[in-house]
């Protein structure tokens, strides 16, 4: 079977397409290796999966309509993992434009080229930002997400309804994944544990928003990728309980499902500032701000659907995925600790 991973060089397609080459899968990686962040990170974590025989990696751009069209017509793919997108909320504030580009315009390409190539699966990142103003917490699939704070999370709930006009006017089989605060191995360098562990290591401040006080579902960037390989293995069934006098947002009549994919444990930040401080061996400078625009102060994941129909539950313990990429970061860059 023949799979495309979009953002291969990304922080968690890296990870999925590792995995999937594990599962003994056929794999194109795409990428247009953009220079949101180090393009040095995401050639090293590259340069991981081009030695395997089964990978191979194709740069191009989402949006490049023409030659996305090109790509699916000679490849066939059997199934889609598209994880390639504008990421970050707070950037979003900055460059909305590279938003509606990556994550809209490069979403219908990929949604176009599965449509007319028989694609069997298509499985998306979405992110747990869709639940916005919502603080009915643990946040599920089954309550409305129609109040999103910024618009890298807009453009991601305007993926889910993009995917589910695909599967309800095709027949494509769509999942969209919300995933909630990935961390670990290979992460991005805009990611607070990121900034933090170079910040403490260098004897830099922090800087702590929300005075510390938010809490996060921090869930391990390896759990993720099970995660994903597990549901794409799963292909999506239309609803037959699905009513339209009372619609299930996460559920319908066509093949589309949505899921949580969270650690359902959240810490707070200054308990996963004290972690990463554990690992280090060294305390932080903190610099006490208040809640940056855009922000929400507490996600948590009701993750019963993905455990009831998946199988499968998160499990990585903040302290474990925490070390591991303390280790993973000093030996990148060469820091003693």
């Amino acid at each position: 079977m023949k799979i495309l991973v979009t953002g291969a060089a990304g922080f968690i397609g890296s990870h999925v397409a590792q995995r999937l080459l594990d599962r003994g899968y056929e794999l194109v990686g795409l990428d247009n290796l953009n220079e949101y962040y180090d393009v040095t990170l995401k050639q090293a974590r590259l340069a991981r999966l081009t030695t395997q025989p089964n990978f191979r990696f194709v740069k191009l751009d989402l949006t490049d309509t023409a030659a996305m069209a090109t790509l699916f017509a000679s490849e066939k793919f059997a199934r889609v993992v598209h994880l390639a997108a504008q990421a970050g909320v707070r950037y979003s504030l900055e460059d909305p434009h590279a938003y509606v580009r990556s994550n809209v315009t490069g979403t219908l390409c990929v949604l176009e080229g599965c449509r007319h190539n028989a694609v069997g699966h298509l499985v998306y990142a979405s992110t747990s930002s869709v639940y916005g103003a919502n603080t009915n917490m643990p946040f599920s699939v089954h309550n409305i997400a129609d109040h999103p704070l910024s618009l890298y999370a807009s453009t991601k709930r305007a993926n889910e309804l993009m995917a589910h006009n695909y599967s309800a006017l095709f027949g494509l089989p769509t999942t969209g994944l919300r995933f909630f605060t990935v961390y670990g191995p290979w992460g991005r360098p805009d990611m607070a544990l990121f900034l933090f562990t170079r910040n403490i290591l260098e004897g830099k401040p922090i800087d702590v928003f929300n005075h510390g006080h938010h809490r996060r579902d921090f869930t391990y960037v390896d759990d993720i990728a099970e995660g994903v390989v597990r549901v794409l293995e799963r292909p999506p069934q239309p609803d037959p309980k699905w009513r339209s006098d009372a619609p299930d947002p996460a559920t319908s009549f066509a093949p589309f499902r949505l899921y949580n994919i969270g650690n359902n444990r959240p810490v707070e930040l200054l308990r996963y500032i004290e972690i990463i401080e554990e690992c280090l061996g060294r305390k932080a400078q903190k610099n006490f701000l208040p809640l940056q625009p855009g922000d929400v102060p507490e996600t948590c994941a009701d993750i019963d659907d993905l455990v009831r129909d998946v199988g499968y539950r998160p499990a990585t313990p903040v302290e474990v995925g925490v070390k591991n990429f303390v280790e993973w970061f000093c030996g990148y860059y060469g820091y003693q600790r």
